[in-house]
């Protein structure tokens, strides 16, 4: 699993949909846009940063990622399965990391 995991995050982003279960929409193409420029200008940290640093403290599988501008902000939307089971959604500011909101399941 760790390969196939190594292999679709660069494929999401050279996709710049950074979903990795869902399709390419027409309405997401911007986004993909926005992403790749916002990447090659500095202004978030590479999607594989940010997953490792999600994977590490949250211990779990990623399940889904979005890339979104939400109140003026690039985040990272991310669903994970954690190891009891549960599962989790972060909201990670793109451009440091930070987890800005988390809900479980079962919370």
């Amino acid at each position: 699993m760790n390969l196939f995991r190594h292999a679709i995050v660069p494929f999401a982003l050279a996709l710049g949909i950074l979903g990795l279960g869902g399709a390419l929409h027409a309405d997401e193409r911007g986004d993909h846009d926005i992403a790749r420029q916002a990447l090659q200008q500095g202004q978030v940290l590479p999607l594989r940063q940010v997953l490792d640093k999600v994977e590490r403290e949250y211990q779990g599988q990623v399940l889904k990622i979005e890339f979104e501008r939400d109140d003026g902000r690039y985040v990272y939307d991310i669903r994970l399965l954690q190891r009891d089971g549960r599962m989790a959604k972060l909201k990670v500011d793109a451009v440091d990391g930070r987890v800005l909101k988390i809900k479980r399941k079962g919370d």
